[in-house]
């Protein structure tokens, strides 16, 4: 089947009828992005003013606060993020709505014949797609998401960029990016471009070094976390402080302590690209950005939707979609904060994939959760079989045993007194969830 036999396909059919035809893998180069991109006429140098987000975690959550920051500002924001969790729409915000459904199967149409067959990724063609448009569609800012590394990423060719972002880096992908956190750093920094300023999340001293001597090879100024600005939680607010200023602010939306440093790197990002575009930015501005910020499956607290409640009220839900080691320590010491304030056993329930490090990430969680559930992960085809990550998880020490679904998982954590349930391990997963619970991002 092509393109051309469906008389009006949906967007989703469209990428579907790609994914037949391209690999939907990773494939590190820009000569095919950038051969594409010619023959539609270059869209990355007519877009917006951009602010490009790399790392490891948090890139999603700093990206929603700058976006909600932005756009308490009164600006018009574009948004491109990977992956999305039940719709393909989530991956393309423009001027702060997800794309309708028919200019987006357009735009796949019009990337598709253009590059008629050629060998690409479907990543490729979903950035050319982005790009193609954010270049259609006026804007005050786009802010695009790196989609693996960053140096050779396809979203890396875009020339010219207001701020470089650089969230957290740890291992992850160690099979494209390396093994070591320098190497993994070296890749992040690939996207700082001469003289452009690059805003540094909170780094390990290993991938801060690397970062700082890329910055300089390209003059580009730095302003890192917790020397240039930082954020701390005190008093039930958050205080916020650069060389410039001193803000006392209402606390995130988002929950977890991690919360408090991509709100810190989304304020330093905005502030930044507000005085470089001469747009207005208020300190209740900054405020209320942070409070309407919305980043499902971080934490998210799910308290309706139809797999919720056909389980007991006792129950108290959260989703993380977070893979990595790093990821599950961030989640473990925010359910240890919360076992403070309202003391609960917890139920891990968790679905990962085959290129994770299961045995670290389930480590960061020994000495809080009484059992874990595993799951099959019905989205990807490179989930681990539950069985097999019972045995992972009973492995680093927590009791564990399989069930054939999110639904018969639910039900079989003890609804008979106050509990605890993290349904965690993969992006993958938290949209098998939000999909089965009729909750997808709006």
């Amino acid at each position: 089947m092509t393109l051309q036999e469906t008389a009006t396909p949906t967007a989703a059919e469209r990428i579907e009828t790609l994914m037949q035809i391209h690999p939907k893998g990773f494939d590190l180069s820009l000569g095919r992005i950038r051969d594409l991109l010619e023959k539609l006429d270059n869209p990355q140098d007519r877009l917006p003013p951009v602010i490009h987000v790399a790392g490891t975690n948090g890139k999603g959550s700093t990206i929603a606060f700058t976006r909600a920051i932005l756009e308490a500002a009164g600006l018009r924001v574009h948004v491109d993020t990977s992956p999305h969790l039940v719709n393909w729409h989530e991956r393309f915000r423009i001027a702060g709505t997800l794309v309708e459904d028919a200019v987006l199967s357009h735009a796949i149409d019009r990337v598709a014949r253009a590059n008629n067959n050629q060998p690409i990724t479907v990543f490729e063609i979903l950035t050319a797609v982005a790009f193609l448009l954010f270049s259609e569609h006026p804007a005050d800012a786009c802010l695009v998401e790196v989609g693996l590394g960053g140096r050779f990423d396809s979203t890396n060719v875009i020339d010219k960029t207001d701020i470089s972002v650089i969230t957290p880096v740890s291992l992850d992908h160690e099979a494209f990016l390396g093994d070591t956190l320098a190497k993994i750093a070296f890749e992040k920094a690939g996207i700082i471009k001469p003289g452009v300023p690059v805003i540094v999340g909170q780094q390990e001293d290993e991938a801060l070094d690397v970062i700082i001597r890329q910055a300089a090879r390209n003059r580009a100024t730095t302003q890192i976390a917790s020397q240039s600005y930082s954020a701390l939680r005190e008093n039930g607010r958050l205080v916020y402080q650069d060389e410039h200023a001193l803000l006392d602010l209402a606390l995130p939306r988002l929950a977890g302590e991690h919360q408090i440093d991509n709100a810190a790197t989304a304020i330093a990002a905005s502030r930044l690209f507000c005085e470089i575009r001469n747009f207005r930015l208020t300190n209740a501005m900054i405020e209320k950005g942070l409070q309407a910020a919305q980043w499902p499956a971080r934490m998210q607290h799910l308290t309706y939707g139809v797999l919720i409640e056909a389980i007991p009220e006792t129950c108290d839900v959260w989703l993380d979609g977070g893979h990595n080691p790093s990821a599950g320590a961030m989640a473990a010491q925010f359910l240890s904060d919360l076992e403070e304030r309202d003391p609960r056993p917890l139920t891990m329930i968790c679905g990962m994939l085959n290129t994770k490090d299961t045995s670290g990430y389930f480590a960061q969680f020994e000495t809080i959760a009484e059992r874990v559930i595993t799951v099959p992960v019905l989205s990807s085809d490179a989930g681990v079989d539950p069985e097999t990550l019972a045995d992972q998880a009973e492995s680093a020490g927590l009791p564990a045993v399989a069930a054939p679904s999110l639904k018969q998982a639910l039900h079989m954590v003890d609804g008979s007194e106050p509990n605890r349930i993290l349904i965690c391990g993969s992006l993958y997963l938290a949209g098998d969830m939000l999909e089965q619970n009729g909750t997808p991002p709006t």
